[in-house]
């Protein structure tokens, strides 16, 4: 039996708290999660707005320093120093939804892209740098769109030069949130195939942070869901959306648009952070206990009551749900 290699990013016991204001309860963004990533894979973290999958995607990269826990990239522990920082931030880039506002409007298609080789002080040459990056990103010829601005470029367009801006320090993880959210759906399936030309060509690995379960199903390899800031399921993208078992992950799949069944309206509060319940954090809005199928499981009181244990960051479906644990078929 082969060994599966060691994770590229491990997240441990990660927990990312923002303190009140004006009285109100700390709101606990992300509570305790365990992630691993390996080179040349792409996880999607999946869920609805709220449920902390930003923050923990910016606690990921190191722009958010976490409460507790640790991030490790390489079998190196991060640090937050700024030093450690810089160097991190090499080898794992963000690529934001909204090109228009990652690029700056007075900025060329070139200095747009140069500026993280400048940032970091690239001592090779330049122009052919951002000119391999534009080219890997899909704007061919590159030297095309060097001195073009962004208002010259379609929305695909942009999005490629903000990815050539990430691909340009040779990085080894990307994180990509809602990379297609703005663009209109002819250019989605251009940006996530460029995307898997990316890990197939380069290795690169991927987090993307998406509430777009199609996406996921796309381009993924491993999916997460995350509701109020933990990871309530996990597993290949082919064991969590073809046979979810967390209520949760039926509800997403119930209202994606390529869903032919009937739709699960969830009732009651959308995720909030300072107000974390007891037990299952999704009970309140559970359809299963609403409908008395976990009373007839014999687990109403638990799910009420007796929180889950965080799931494991490694490979292999899991589920953080007490009704689904009674569910398990041979």
């Amino acid at each position: 039996m082969t060994t599966p290699p060691a994770p590229l990013l491990t997240a441990q016991s990660l927990h990312v708290t923002f303190p009140g204001r004006h009285g109100t309860a700390p709101a606990r963004a992300v509570d305790g999660v365990e992630l691993d990533i390996r080179a040349g894979e792409i996880v999607a973290l999946v869920g609805e707005s709220g449920c902390g999958k930003t923050t923990l995607a910016r606690a990921l990269l190191g722009l958010v320093t976490p409460t507790a826990g640790h991030i490790s990239f390489g079998g190196q522990r991060l640090t937050y120093t700024s030093r450690a920082l810089k160097s991190y931030r090499r080898r794992a880039q963000l690529v934001l939804q909204d090109p228009s506002g990652s690029l700056n409007p007075r900025h060329t298609v070139y200095d747009a892209v140069a500026e993280g080789l400048r940032i970091h002080g690239h001592d090779g040459d330049e122009r052919e740098a951002v000119a391999q990056a534009l080219s890997r990103a899909g704007l061919r010829p590159p030297e095309r769109f060097f001195l073009r601005y962004p208002h010259e470029l379609s929305g695909g367009q942009r999005q490629r030069v903000v990815i050539a801006g990430a691909l340009v320090l040779g990085p080894e993880l990307i994180v990509a949130d809602e990379p297609v959210a703005s663009l209109d759906a002819s250019v989605r399936g251009e940006i996530l195939s460029l995307l898997l030309r990316l890990r197939d060509e380069l290795g690169l690995a991927a987090l993307v942070v998406t509430h777009d379960l199609g996406l996921a199903w796309n381009i993924a390899d491993r999916v997460a869901v995350m509701y109020l800031g933990r990871i309530v399921e996990t597993g290949a993208v082919e064991q969590v959306l073809m046979a979810p078992r967390h209520p949760y992950t039926q509800a997403l799949l119930s209202v994606a648009p390529e869903s032919t069944g009937e739709a699960v309206v969830l009732t009651g509060e959308p995720p909030d952070p300072t107000r974390i319940p007891s037990g299952c954090r999704f009970h309140a809005r559970c359809q299963i206990l609403a409908s008395g199928e976990a009373e007839a499981a014999g687990v109403a009181g638990a799910c009420r009551t007796r929180d889950l244990e965080v799931l494991a960051g490694g490979g292999g479906a899991q589920v953080a749900c007490h009704w689904a644990r009674t569910r398990v078929t041979t």
